[in-house]
């Protein structure tokens, strides 16, 4: 069956090792680099699928763990696919599971969570934020035995099993069962936890081919990323970069623990990426907040998915370039009486429409409509920076973007 993937370097920055491209699917192409908005439940927060649309997001990655629980693979695969049952009819890829692994597993354990910002500062003496409590997860050799956060129920994420699930799901592209890993694994548990993911990435790889022709799911035009491990330990970024970079997977992703500070995370894509192949599209997962974006495009990523931009925004922060951060909080009492939009520079319909006053005032009374005027705005916000980004890169200025939104290359 002939494959309807591709991807196409179109310029490289002459400063750094950015390139912008073009990243054709089944159901459309992606510029990149780009933000892949994130629909956990085959649903961006508070916007369907044409409000997407209008504001030019691109791609979309929906969660596999949370789909298998509700409402199944079966049911989203005999309403054909992610595409036909959620009408999002462009781009789409599908996690793992992985992360829910950590989430449910050494998150709960340890009191910390994947991103590097967690702690404050370098010193591994920080304390955690989240007060350990039970796993909820057991990781065995075939996979991953859990309790539904629904109903308590068992289950089993097994490589093949995974890969089945996200075939009836029918996203455009897909990954293997991984783990996770916590910030605060050891060398030793971080080792044996990749060696392991590179094993049960050759299972899924296998799983995939043998299912690849199989006519009955719902997009046989799939394809599947490997992903890329070690935490933020050199020696096993490089073991795991040259493992899965020697796979036939069609394009890669990196994740994990990316460690304890943003030059952890920056050291973690400076070891892994040289050894993927250059034609291969390269993706981060879990990352994509303003800060993380100029550095990590600047190192050679070519999409993000990140909850942090419409979790933001449901919390009242709202992106606004050249404040701290590059985001306001609404919430705050001088905006009681401000009739001026977010940014008079954007184009969203927030911002033509509304005021900071009034987005003010449905924030603090706790109204939905606040959750999807602040998502618009946060989300279009990322899709014009984005653009801003890849003009630079054609345009060979992306140094001088980086240093006008505040960043250092």
């Amino acid at each position: 069956m002939t494959s309807r993937f591709s991807f196409d370097i179109t310029h490289r920055d002459p400063q750094t090792v950015a390139r912008s491209g073009l990243l054709t699917t089944a159901h459309g192409s992606v510029r990149t680099p780009a933000f892949v908005g994130v629909a956990t439940r085959a649903t961006i927060k508070a916007l369907e699928p044409q409000a997407l649309i209008d504001i030019g997001l691109q791609i979309v990655i929906s969660n596999t763990y949370h789909l298998h629980l509700q409402p199944g693979e079966d049911v989203i695969a005999s309403l054909g696919g992610l595409h036909g049952f959620s009408g999002w009819n462009r781009p789409t890829m599908t996690d793992s599971g992985g992360f829910q692994v950590f989430s449910l597993g050494a998150s709960k354990e340890h009191g910390v969570g994947k991103v590097a910002s967690i702690f404050p500062g370098n010193s591994p003496s920080t304390k955690p934020k989240v007060r350990p409590s039970k796993p909820l997860v057991k990781l065995t050799e075939q996979g991953v035995d859990f309790r539904s956060i629904l109903d308590g129920s068992p289950h089993t994420f097994t490589p093949e099993s995974v890969i089945t699930i996200e075939r009836k799901l029918g996203a455009d592209i897909i990954v293997p069962l991984d783990e996770c890993t916590s910030p605060l694994h050891d060398h030793a548990y971080t080792k044996n936890s990749m060696e392991r993911t590179h094993r049960w990435a050759r299972r899924g790889l296998a799983a995939f081919q043998f299912l690849k022709d199989d006519p009955t799911f719902p997009n046989p035009h799939q394809v599947l990323y490997g992903i890329v491990q070690g935490g933020a330990y050199q020696d096993l970024r490089l073991e795991s970069a040259r493992f899965i970079g020697e796979l036939p997977f069609d394009g890669f992703a990196i994740g994990g623990s990316l460690g304890r500070s943003k030059t952890d995370m920056w050291n973690v894509l400076d070891w892994s990426i040289p050894l993927l192949r250059d034609e291969a599209p390269r993706h981060l997962l879990g990352i994509g907040e303003i800060e993380d974006l100029f550095t990590c495009i600047a190192r050679g990523i070519d999409t993000f998915d990140c909850a942090a931009p419409t979790r933001l925004a449901r919390n009242g922060s709202v992106f606004l370039k050249g404040a701290p951060r590059h985001r306001i909080n609404l919430r705050n009492a001088r905006f009681i009486s401000d009739d001026g939009p977010i940014d008079p520079t954007c184009d969203c319909f927030t911002c033509q429409n509304h005021s900071r006053a009034y987005l003010r005032h449905l924030c603090r009374v706790g109204e939905f409509t606040f959750y999807r005027l602040a998502t618009l705005h946060n989300l279009r916000f990322l899709v014009r920076l984005m653009a801003e980004i890849r003009d630079a890169i054609d345009d060979a200025r992306l140094t001088a973007l980086a240093r006008d939104w505040g960043f250092r290359l």
